[in-house]
């Protein structure tokens, strides 16, 4: 967490527009937040587990987006503010409790942040959150800045207990990533302990009749919202022309950027408020233009609505976007695709040659190397990964959501499918069942408890044959180092029970489970293969902790890291090395193999790779397993 986070009210501080999201709540007067890490809404959390240290709130890492929103939702029906925040693919996990919370709504005020990521920079799809707004009868803001982003969510909480209704903020990965100036207010105070005291006998009760009342009073809701909220949450700039601009969030900005960069004085409608939409000002915008460019991210959702829209209330007005081809469908919008648009709708040709700029960029760029995400030096689950394949061999391999999700690239190829998380081991219920085919799934340990769960508790009860892979590397690292129920302290430092896996997995019903440390190859390919022979699921968990974590262990205990070497003597340039265990410290000279020691963590696990010996410390010293190494 930036320190410039709980900067007095008044500094002007430059804040991601994650910590800017967590800085908003944190003035409203947050009570309870909790999430489940992932990228691009971390930083929320990272933040807040720092904040929640001196201030005094409450911050959990849950289990899974579904706790997460019910601890939020709880707290909320309590009286206190409460938020919960998610990547985008974690509102589906939460989907469940948020569809029907809208009918129940809150007493206390409730937020829900959906990171969307467009482009799927760190995602396996760009799902468009903005659907799920007006499936679920979430009223939606969408701030287009950082400072925006700690505004809205500040105001989402007095809008929240205004309505009796959660409010969604929908940022996308380029406002949670963006860091800006942001102008920091008050902080209220909290409000402690609540009290669980509905505001009717039946308003938490959503069974037959009583939610269908409840989804008659959410959708008057909604309208009172959009009635209300319409002229403070849609912004107008004045322009002139026949031409008009529909847009919100950051695609607002681009916007900005584009029209004064082509010199265009056309009128702009911003929409804060993208659900319920208000039809209303929208019909008041396009009446006297003749065209109207929407400009927005993913699907065409202002685009579709605004046609209907228009349909009622200017019949003439001919809307234009993603259904013309001018903006894609796929990825992320810039500078140059809304300048590209506009050159189009209005014939001017882009004052900017993006050409030229890319020729400009190509000296620059040829020196970036160009490769494909990696696993850290030492990283267990690489040893994790060369075990599994050499032992199991041929086989229908189902990874899942974490570091280990990179195991689907060579040399490892343990990747047939990688879909969400927790699925590996669900889909391998079903290929298990449907083939004959030897079946592997790899799960994290956090994913395990996010999500593995009830995937093997079924393999049980219909007696599956599959191994189960768990890596436990003791943290969800791929997000930043968040804590998880198998570990003893909580997302503020606390000291907590923590679950043991083992014991779990037993406890499940599952006969044949083995722990094995992963750099310990032997024992590791062997407690795989036998695995794979066991007539029924079963389970191997491969336990060593995260490289990164190990190092800055070693380091704060003043233990000193030797890198390793290959002793060119003995180096047959085999390959054998890069070939089938990648170490990014390892390098390909043409002649020999090195070790880079600059990127060599030390951890000693190649050197059962080496088929000649070749590999050695720099220096006598112990290896990570604590054996005697060199002279």
């Amino acid at each position: 967490m930036s320190k410039a986070v709980l900067s007095p009210p008044g500094s002007i501080v430059p804040l991601l527009g994650n910590e800017a999201i967590a800085r908003g709540a944190i003035e409203a007067g947050l009570d309870v937040a909790a999430a489940y890490p992932g990228t691009p809404s971390t930083e929320i959390g990272e933040t807040l587990a720092e904040a929640a240290r001196e201030l005094g709130f409450h911050f959990e890492w849950a289990t899974n987006e579904k706790v997460a929103s019910e601890v939020a939702i709880g707290a909320a029906w309590s009286g206190l503010r409460a938020m919960c925040f998610m990547k985008h693919v974690g509102v589906n996990v939460a989907a469940d409790a948020l569809f029907t919370l809208t009918y129940a709504g809150t007493t206390g005020g409730l937020v829900v942040v959906s990171a969307d990521d467009p482009h799927a920079h760190s995602s396996q799809n760009e799902q468009d959150n903005r659907h799920y707004a007006v499936a679920m009868g979430l009223p939606m803001l969408e701030p287009s800045t950082p400072q925006e982003a700690k505004d809205l969510v500040y105001r989402a909480f007095d809008l929240s207990e205004r309505y009796a209704l959660p409010f969604l903020v929908r940022s996308t990965t380029r406002i949670s990533h963006t860091r800006a100036p942001v102008r920091l207010g008050e902080i209220r105070e909290r409000r402690g302990k609540g009290k669980f005291k509905p505001p009717e006998p039946d308003r938490y009760v959503q069974v037959g009749a009583i939610a269908r009342k409840h989804h008659r009073e959410l959708l008057e809701k909604l309208s009172r919202i959009e009635r209300e909220l319409a002229p403070e949450l849609v912004e107008v700039r004045g322009g002139s022309g026949d031409l008009g601009i529909i847009t919100s969030g950051v695609a607002y900005t681009y916007v900005l950027e584009a029209a004064r960069a082509m010199g265009l004085d056309v009128p702009i409608l911003k929409l804060t408020m993208t659900n319920p939409l208000p039809a209303e000002r929208i019909g008041e915008f396009l009446r006297g233009l003749k065209r109207v460019l929407i400009v927005e991210e993913l699907d065409p959702y202002l685009e579709e609505r605004v046609k209907a829209i228009a349909k009622d209330r200017a019949p003439d007005v001919e809307i234009l976007g993603k259904a013309q081809g001018l903006l894609p469908r796929v990825g992320e919008l810039n500078i140059r695709l809304v300048v590209g648009a506009l050159s189009k709708v209005t014939g001017r040709p882009s004052p900017i040659d993006f050409s030229a700029l890319e020729e400009r960029a190509k000296p620059a760029l040829e020196l970036a190397v160009n490769r494909p995400p990696v696993m850290c030096p030492a990283c267990p689950h690489r040893a994790s990964g060369y075990v599994i394949r050499r032992a199991a061999g041929t086989a229908v391999y189902l990874n899942d959501i974490g570091c280990y999700a990179l195991l689907f690239q060579k040399p490892f190829n343990l990747g047939d499918v990688t879909h969400a998380m927790g699925s590996g081991a669900g889909f391998a219920n079903g290929i298990s069942l449907a083939t004959d085919q030897k079946t592997v799934a790899l799960i994290g340990d956090s994913t395990f408890f996010h999500a593995g769960i009830p995937a093997l508790i079924n393999a049980v009860h219909h007696k599956r044959k599959f191994l189960l892979v768990i890596l436990d590397n003791r943290i969800t690292a791929m997000t930043g180092h968040q804590p998880h129920p198998g570990v003893p302290v909580s997302a503020t430092g606390e000291e907590v029970p923590a679950l043991d896996i083992e014991k779990v997995v037993r406890g499940l019903g599952v006969e044949h489970v083995q722990i094995v440390d992963p750099y310990d190859f032997k024992a590791a390919e062997k407690a795989v293969r036998e695995a794979m022979k066991h007539d029924g699921v079963s389970v191997v968990i491969m336990r060593r902790e995260c490289a990164l974590l190990t190092v800055r262990r070693l380091r704060r205990e003043g233990v000193k890291i030797v890198p390793y070497r290959v002793d060119p003597d003995k180096c047959t340039y085999c390959r054998v090395c890069i070939n089938t265990y990648a170490c990014p410290a390892f390098v390909d000279t043409g002649k020999v193999v090195e070790i880079d020691p600059t990127v060599c963590f030390g951890c000693g696990s190649c050197v059962d790779v080496c088929p000649y010996g070749a590999i050695e410390p720099m220096e006598g010293s112990l290896d990570w397993r604590g054996e005697k190494i060199g002279v």
